[in-house]
C-alpha cells in the first residue's frame, strides 16, 4: 500500500510538472519553442495506439508494458509512452538545431575569411596607392629635371 501511495505521489509531481526550452531556428530572427508536459495523455489514447517498440530509445528507457488490470499501471504505460514519444521530438529538434549551429559556424568562419581578405586588400590598395604617389611625385622631378638639362643643353648649343 505504501508504495502505492508513493506512486500516485510520483504521478501527481509528474502530471503538474512542464519542462521548456527555449532556443533559435533557421531563421536567426525568428525564435522557436519547444515545450512538452509530462501530464496525463487524453483518455481516448489506449496502449494500443502507442507503439509497443521505441527504436530510438535505450532499452533500459523503453516503457515495460502494462498490468491492463491496473489502472495506475496503465496511466504510468501511457505517461511513458509520451514521454518517449516528446522525447524523441526533442532528440530530433536538438539534431536539427546541431546541423543548423554548423552550418552558422561553417558561413561565420566564411565571413570571417572574407572580412580578413577585404581587409588584406585595403592593406594592399592603401600600399599601392602610396607607392603610386612616390613614383608621381618621382616622376614630376624627373620630367622638370629633364627640362631643365634641355634648357642648359639648348644655352650651351646656343652660346657655342
Amino acid at each position: 500500500m505504501a508504495g502505492s501511495k508513493q506512486l500516485e505521489q510520483t504521478s501527481k509531481s509528474i502530471d503538474s510538472s512542464a519542462h521548456m526550452i527555449t532556443t533559435a531556428r533557421v531563421p536567426a530572427d525568428k525564435p522557436v519553442r519547444i515545450a512538452f508536459s509530462l501530464n496525463d495523455s487524453p483518455d481516448d489514447a489506449s496502449p494500443e495506439n502507442f507503439s509497443l517498440a521505441f527504436p530510438e530509445l535505450d532499452q533500459q528507457l523503453q516503457p515495460l508494458p502494462p498490468c491492463h488490470d491496473s489502472k495506475e499501471s496503465m496511466q504510468v504505460y501511457k505517461q511513458h509512452c509520451k514521454i518517449a514519444e516528446e522525447y524523441h521530438e526533442v532528440k530530433k529538434e536538438i539534431a536539427l538545431l546541431e546541423e543548423r549551429k554548423k552550418e552558422l559556424i561553417a558561413r561565420l568562419e566564411q565571413v570571417e575569411k572574407e572580412s580578413m581578405d577585404a581587409a588584406q586588400l585595403a592593406k594592399e590598395y592603401a600600399e599601392l596607392t602610396e607607392e603610386n604617389r612616390t613614383l608621381k611625385l618621382a616622376q614630376t622631378q624627373c620630367v622638370e629635371q629633364l627640362e631643365k638639362l634641355r634648357i642648359q643643353y639648348q644655352k650651351r648649343q646656343g652660346s657655342s
